[in-house]
């Protein structure tokens, strides 16, 4: 199989390679899926860079945890109608060496879920990190239905779905963007969106909630954790799944007395239940319309090296997405 892979990390140019790689064969409960449309995720190129000093956690790694495909193949224990079925595949490199940059990957069954006729690849492949990610930013701590859900950076991918998915869900979506430029491309799901470059988004954001919000989805907690205090309400969650100051500091006393519970979340490490369950609400709500993505640039595999540059240089908005011949 024709295949993209790193034997040591370091800047994309100089470590990722493409060539031709055996074929992997599926093992007992796996499935193996002909690869369509490969995700890049923020998370796939920090692992490839060593980013905050992670090693190499096998001799050679095929990078990429997202992808939409068909399978093609089942190992003992899979039911032999999967064979032929569209599928979307989530956490092909989390804690396992070859992911899905490469026309073939193999993953556990129930981490390729079907995919509907009627959706793209393009979507299908967008479901993974960012779309588990948000869906456990949204509902981790219970219903969102009549609740105000602020979510920050929902121009980015996470943000994006978790504004759709707590929308879909029955929330009232509050949401930020960086510049008041933005505020045109924020998606139906928000009833209401304000710039992070006004005088005072804390009052904004109170105009709309003045009792302040219930859940808060935090993309960059060093930023925003005095304007999360200053809108929070009593008992509200702060979910945060990135900072941008590894010691982040937090307003400790006035979030206290606020009964604010700050939820940290990290994506490889989700419950293997709580991965089924937003695999399953992220089909659904995908299947009736409630989800989409912003497809910002595709690759054919032997430029993977600029998908990944174009990730690592960030400040755009959109999914990047690497395609497999087929």
């Amino acid at each position: 199989m024709l295949a993209s892979w790193y034997d040591a990390q370091g800047p994309a140019a100089d470590v990722l390679h493409v060539g031709e790689l055996p074929d992997p064969i599926p093992g007992h409960a796996e499935v193996r899926v002909r690869v369509t449309v490969s995700g890049v995720n923020p998370g796939d190129t920090k692992k490839r860079r060593g980013w905050l000093g992670s090693s190499m956690p096998y001799p050679r790694v095929i990078p990429h945890s997202d992808a939409a495909g068909v399978i093609d193949a089942v190992g003992d224990g899979v039911d032999a109608h999967r064979v032929g079925q569209r599928v979307w595949v989530y956490g092909a490199q989390s804690y396992r060496p070859f992911g899905t940059a490469a026309q073939y990957t193999v993953v556990p069954d129930h981490q390729a879920p079907p995919l509907p006729d009627h959706l793209s690849d393009e979507l299908g492949a967008s479901l993974g990190i960012p779309g588990i990610t948000a869906h456990r930013t949204v509902f981790t701590d219970g219903p969102v239905d009549g609740r105000l859900v602020l979510v920050h950076g929902v121009l980015g991918g996470v943000g994006s779905l978790a504004a759709q998915l707590a929308h879909w869900a029955g929330a009232t979506v509050i949401a930020t963007v960086r510049r008041t430029a933005d505020l045109g491309h924020v998606a139906p799901a928000v009833a209401h969106a304000v710039a992070l470059d006004t005088g005072e988004p804390a009052a904004a954001i109170r105009s709309y909630a003045p009792r302040g919000v219930d859940r808060i989805i935090e993309v960059a907690l060093s930023d925003n954790a005095d304007l999360d205090n200053a809108v929070a309400a009593n008992n509200a969650v702060i979910a945060a799944y990135a900072t941008r100051v590894d010691r982040t500091e937090i307003p400790f006393w006035p979030l206290l007395f606020n009964n604010v519970t700050l939820r940290l979340l990290g994506s490889d490490d989700f419950p293997a239940e709580a991965k089924r369950q937003a695999a399953r609400d992220l089909t659904s709500a995908a299947a009736v319309g409630a989800l989409t993505v912003d497809v910002r640039d595709r690759y054919p595999l032997d430029e993977i090296t600029k998908a990944h540059d174009h990730v690592d240089t960030g400040g755009v908005h959109g999914r990047i997405l690497v395609t497999l011949p087929q």
